[in-house]
């Protein structure tokens, strides 16, 4: 599991510009948050460092318990915020503790948008989405308040699928699909709807935008 940032890290983290994330501070402090993933480089110049959506989830995070909330909201493989993409048999963490988390993790993709989109567009998804297909269509349902499926509950279910910049999107029945396909289609994403031949269960085939 990832370890949370240092004292020193957290006062850089702290200082970033609260809306677009930019960073000061000294060469080897903003490169150490780039390798542990806290902040990225943007490729044009000046070249400055800003915040990714797991930097800004710590800058909003209470810094007493940075441990904590690290280990419950980032995968370990990839250092970012793991949004719930159904399908699990443990509950969903729905308190409020978790809504900032997934606001935060969702504002910080909106100014990824900003910052590596070539236009800057925020309506439509970035590279870091493109590569990360899931989870970028879980966070969408989950910042839209969308109810994953868990425990028991229903709700969605994001899925990987063996189609190119594509995933499947379950849900109970025809007005959570359509819900969920609103969601996404508001989120940059093109969606359509099918059903599973052997099933003849409807689900949404959402891919992200790119014009």
């Amino acid at each position: 599991m990832a370890r949370p940032p240092t004292a020193a890290q957290r006062r850089v983290i702290d200082a970033a510009d609260p809306v677009t994330g930019r960073l000061k501070g000294t060469e080897t402090q903003l490169e150490a948050l780039v390798k542990r993933g806290l902040a990225f480089r943007h490729p044009r110049p000046p070249h400055d460092h800003f915040l990714t959506p797991t930097g800004h989830r710590i800058r909003e995070s209470v810094p007493e318990e940075p441990e904590r909330s690290a280990e419950q909201a980032a995968d370990p493989a990839t250092g970012v915020f793991a949004a719930h993409v159904g399908g699990t048999q443990e509950t969903a963490d729905t308190g409020p503790a978790r809504a900032r988390e997934v606001h935060s993790a969702w504002q910080g993709l909106l100014e990824l948008r900003r910052m590596t989109n070539p236009d800057g567009a925020t309506d439509r998804p970035c590279g870091w989405e493109r590569a990360h297909l899931v989870q970028a269509a879980a966070l969408a349902l989950e910042a839209a308040g969308r109810p994953p499926e868990a425990g028991g509950s229903s709700g969605y279910r994001v899925r990987a699928t063996p189609q190119p910049e594509a995933v499947a999107v379950h849900a109970p029945d025809g007005e959570a699909l359509r819900a969920c396909a609103s969601t996404l289609e508001g989120a940059g994403w093109q969606v359509g709807e099918y059903t599973e031949p052997r099933t003849r269960a409807r689900y949404l085939l959402a891919s992200p935008r790119r014009v």
